[in-house]
């Protein structure tokens, strides 16, 4: 199955009051993007992501000490809270985290998603980059068990979430991750070509919003240098006190401006 076609100009995005009441620490940061061009590689983004790699060696962390690190001690006591063992299934970030502090370097895919890893290693939060194109809403909510999820690489072998499972979803009925964010779907991943993606940052951590907004500002800073200007797309935050958000991602020529709108829900749990 193909990626989504790319002809929406809105995306509504919302947190379940249900993810808030179990993991009421729980924060959402997101990055909007017009359109970009996404490319093999660029220089500086790898630059970032080994040096991001060559702190994480240097910190001397082994297993225990990734997952002690208060951004993934947060994300492991979200997990549990939500039914899901981190041991065996890690958050995006302690998995990535994991894998540098035992000495290794990290796969390069693209100048996005080395760029999203690079933040992450750097923040100690799951970064992701999805390609929303087409899309007209995504909620973080627990599965009811009849979406369809299209694993990554492999679109053929269509699975089921778990109900209750916490999963990215669309109305329609499509899951676009598995476990929260230890896996990502088919459907949204980030290949070779002009996109319009939305970049998430995640905290469960308490005090997880100050984190997400300094991690927000790198992550476009970042964007800023890898597109050689300025960004002028749209950011939010989603927590308890602001669930849901209309994201415009329309670009009109020569401009990839970006408006958004968020709801406050005074509290957002019911």
């Amino acid at each position: 199955m193909s990626q989504l076609r790319d002809d929406a100009h809105a995306l509504e995005v919302r947190v379940d009051d249900r993810v808030l009441t179990a993991v009421p620490d729980y924060v959402l940061g997101l990055v909007a993007v017009p359109v970009v061009a996404v490319a093999p590689a660029d220089p500086g983004v790898s630059a970032l992501l080994t040096a991001a790699e060559n702190a994480m060696h240097g910190a001397g962390l082994d297993r225990a000490g990734v997952a002690e690190v208060p951004q993934i001690a947060g994300w492991r006591a979200a997990y549990q809270a939500v039914g899901v063992n981190p041991n065996r299934f890690p958050c995006a970030a302690e998995s990535i985290a994991r894998r540098v502090a035992r000495g290794d370097r990290l796969p390069r895919i693209n100048s996005l998603v080395d760029l999203c890893n690079a933040i992450s290693l750097g923040v100690a939060m799951p970064v992701a980059s999805c390609a929303v194109g087409g899309l007209p809403d995504l909620a973080v909510r627990p599965a009811d068990g009849t979406e369809t999820y299209l694993p990554l690489g492999r679109p053929e072998a269509p699975e089921r979430p778990e109900p209750g499972e916490v999963i990215y979803a669309d109305s329609a009925g499509r899951a676009h991750s598995r476990r929260w964010n230890w896996r990502q779907s088919h459907l949204i991943r980030t290949d070779l070509g002009r996109h319009r993606l939305l970049l998430t940052i995640e905290a469960a951590h308490p005090g997880g919003r100050g984190d997400v907004q300094v991690a927000t500002a790198l992550l476009i800073a970042a964007l800023e240098d890898l597109i050689g200007g300025p960004y002028s797309g749209a950011s939010a935050v989603l927590d308890a006190g602001t669930t849901s958000v209309v994201l415009s991602t329309a670009a009109t020529p020569g401009d990839d401006a970006a408006t958004s709108h968020a709801t406050s829900h005074g509290g957002g749990r019911r």
